[in-house]
């Protein structure tokens, strides 16, 4: 019987020793097989049975057990194979080139591995097949644009195996030299510990990504799906069709085990995102343990339950992993494609393969017998044969005829629909007024006492017609937060939605809302923002700071139902410390306006700032406007992040700074002292980026008598303040107006403390 790796059903092994299978199983690193009838995987929906995994030795046995005549498998009722193009001899040709790639790929994730001391081997040893594939065969690409709208897009959300990426990238013929291969997690290199989006500190072409927090890369890898099909929606007409590209991502374990994923699966299913393919890099090891010692559910059922289209294969098998992949690309079925490849962890390397030991650089010592033991040639490190280098030439080619034909289509695109074709320029090359022009375009709210939860409805009207690629979403929220974009539809499908949609219904499902965001972010081709309230953010904090650290300026947060003032609700819903945590993440800007035309300075800044995400912290009380200063001097001083919101009458004495509800507050005091100055001060970070003459001129440093107040923790105002009125303990349920009260949050008390001071 000739074998090949698959799964089998687990009754043809009726009579077979389960002890002697479950040794056998163990042994061989439980690596599914494949009867070789079955040359063109089936889809797991087609096996209605649970599977288990045998070896050659497994099968060997349960035929010597007497009771076993056969296999017998159930068939297909989904999966076709696709039609050769080229002859058998050509085609062994390229498997034998991918299979080369694939050790080459290996030997080079083990040098750098190895010249670092630092760094994760199992995945790039393990997966080598599976990179083999997608960047010799499967993805479509471009080296020299590594910017392309409708390139297939690859993320690494297992971030960890880092060197997978790096050395596909070098191979695939993307501008990553072999020198920044070998310079491996080293200070200023291309190849960063972990997968990094182009940012200021490193500029990778085709990474998609900055991965590393487990979970959240197949959950962008979701984002950027739906960021495709609501591209393909906008912009393809009847006549061009120029988006029509996929989504990969490789996820391990440990991504798989991450709850966010579970969320975005569920979404990427309900949406029928049908051009996100995800590969799951199955080898039954985590960190600490072997999998199955915190892991023992059924991964394909569960996918399958969320209304994916799953397979289950070996992830060795070079021909196997081509004909799935092409066959997942070819099913426009509404589901998005889980792969689950079987493979071995640190595979090649007999001292760690298969155990959590390859996890990291236990496998150090062991590189060069390694790579001998793999057909590489002995003491040359680095190593890339001219059969390879020459393979990649010819996939480039290939591509290239593929990316010309598809610029003569965008051509004829642009000149059929000029607006359109000005709309995704700006989009693409993220053009929008400069935020003191785009105030200006914005008419005078001339509102009263309100929310700006409320004012923030008003004034995303305004910014989707001056940002027309701008959307919005909801944790199930919406109603709430008041992010809706008037006639801007729903997106999705079925119901009343549509690719096209602006508004997103995330259900609750904060943590994959803000991955989802930051993939439309890495997309390219829309800003979004995503709302709930405030202190639902922790829910979605590690998305927040991976998207100031990977500068997504496209992304920003509505996150409403800001202080204690929520009442009723109580101290679950009441956030204190919430704005402060998020202040203190690196490069995120964080708002919390006074009024309604502090609030359109906040949103004008959130989709014109360029360096980073933005967060934008509304009320759900009504606040007094601060009619005294004239609008546009409201919003050019909110735009620098601070400004004299009322100037002293007399001699300067007193400093009183606040923010959001507080500023009233501070104004009714400041009435009857004549020499204080009252400082609104809507977002910290931005005005300590001023020039020290501007911040002079708003705090001056003879005036050191100062005091501040805000409805959460005291501990960043001590800066600014030698005296702060905040609320550093939780709330409790009552009205919101009792509950400020009893916490201090009054103009009273605020006197009270101020008449205290020496």
């Amino acid at each position: 019987l000739k074998v090949r790796h698959i799964s089998i059903n687990v009754d043809i092994f009726t009579g077979c020793s389960h002890a002697v299978a479950k040794a056998v199983n163990t042994r061989m690193h439980r690596t599914v097989l494949t009867i070789a009838k079955l040359h063109h995987l089936q889809p797991k929906a087609a096996f209605q049975k649970a599977t288990m995994k045998f070896s050659t030795l497994a099968i060997v046995a349960a035929c010597f057990s007497g009771s076993v005549s056969g296999f017998t498998t159930t068939p297909s009722k989904a999966f076709q194979p696709t039609a050769l193009k080229m002859s058998t001899a050509v085609e062994t040709d390229k498997m034998a080139a991918l299979a080369t790639a694939a050790k080459e790929a290996r030997g080079l994730a083990m040098d750098s591995i190895a010249a670092a001391h630092s760094g994760h081997m199992g995945l790039p040893l393990g997966c080598a097949e599976v990179g083999s594939v997608l960047y010799g065969s499967q993805m479509m690409y471009n080296p020299a644009d590594p910017t392309w709208v409708n390139r297939d897009r690859f993320v690494l959300s297992a971030g960890h195996g880092s060197m997978f990426v790096y050395s596909w990238l070098h191979l695939a013929g993307y501008d990553l030299p072999l020198e920044e291969v070998k310079n491996f997690r080293q200070h200023h290199s291309m190849t960063p510990g972990h997968p990094e989006f182009p940012n200021s500190e490193h500029n990778t072409p085709g990474i998609e990504s900055t991965t590393g927090p487990l979970g959240q890369g197949i959950s962008n890898a979701v984002g950027l799906a739906a960021s495709e099909k609501m591209a393909a929606a906008v912009y393809n007409t009847e006549d061009h069709q120029i988006f029509d590209h996929h989504i990969f991502a490789l996820a391990g374990d440990g991504c798989i085990q991450e709850g966010i994923s579970s969320e975005a699966a569920c979404f990427a299913a309900h949406e029928k995102l049908d051009n996100l393919i995800v590969m799951y890099d199955a080898n039954e090891v985590t960190l600490d343990k072997m999998a199955e010692y915190t892991q023992s559910e059924d991964v394909i059922a569960r996918y399958n339950a969320y209304g994916w289209e799953t397979y289950d294969i070996d992830g060795h098998d070079l021909a196997v992993v081509e004909e799935t992949i092409a066959a997942a690309k070819a099913s426009n079925n509404g589901k998005p494609k889980f792969i689950k490849c079987n493979t071995i962890i640190g595979k090649g390397m007999e001292e760690t393969e298969g155990t959590n030991a390859a996890h990291g650089e236990a496998g150090v010592p062991y590189v060069e017998k390694a790579k001998a033991n793999i057909g590489l040639p002995e003491g040359e490190k680095w190593f890339v044969s001219q059969e390879t280098r020459d393979f990649f030439e010819g996939v480039q080619e290939s591509n290239k005829k593929e990316y010309d034909a598809w610029q003569e289509t965008f051509a004829a695109w642009k000149e059929a629909n000029p607006e359109l074709a000005k709309q995704l320029d700006d989009a693409v090359s993220d053009n929008t007024l400069p935020a003191e022009d785009m105030i200006k375009e914005i008419p005078a709210m001339e509102s009263g006492a309100e929310a700006t939860r409320v004012s923030g409805n008003k004034v995303i009207q305004e910014i989707s017609k001056l940002v027309p690629h701008y959307v919005s979403g909801s944790a199930d929220l919406h109603g709430s937060t008041r992010n809706y974009i008037n006639d801007g539809g729903n997106f999705g499908a079925g119901f009343d939605k549509s690719y096209a949609g602006k508004n997103l219904y995330f259900g609750i499902r904060e943590h994959a809302m803000g991955a989802i965001m930051n993939g439309f972010a890495y997309h390219g081709l829309f800003k979004i923002s995503g709302s709930t309230f405030l202190v639902f953010v922790d829910y979605l904090r590690a998305t927040c700071r991976v998207a100031a650290l990977a500068e997504l300026n496209a992304v920003s947060y509505i996150l409403t139902h800001d202080s204690i003032g929520v009442g009723e609700d109580g101290p679950t819903h009441q956030p204190v410390e919430t704005v402060s945590g998020l202040r203190v993440i690196p490069n995120l800007d964080v708002y919390r306006p006074a009024d309604a035309e502090e609030t359109v300075a906040a949103m004008v800044h959130s989709v014109t700032r360029k360096e980073g995400p933005t967060a934008l912290i509304f009320s759900r009380q009504n606040i007094d406007q601060n009619d005294d200063v004239d609008f546009m001097a409201r919003r050019e001083g909110a735009l620098k992040g601070a400004y004299v919101a009322k100037e002293e009458s007399g001699d300067l004495d007193l400093i009183i700074l606040a923010t959001g509800s507080e500023v009233p507050h501070a104004l009714a005091v400041a009435k009857d002292l004549p020499g204080a100055r009252v400082v609104s001060m809507p977002c910290m970070e931005v005005f300590e980026r001023q020039s020290d003459e501007y911040k002079e001129s708003v705090l001056p440093s003879s005036c050191t008598k100062r005091i501040a107040m805000e409805a959460g923790v005291s501990g960043l105002w001590y800066k600014y303040a030698s005296k702060v009125v905040g609320v550093d303990r939780f709330g409790f349920s009552a009205p919101g107006d009792i509950v400020m009260k009893e916490l201090g949050m009054t103009a009273e008390n605020l006197a009270t403390e101020i008449a205290s001071m020496s």
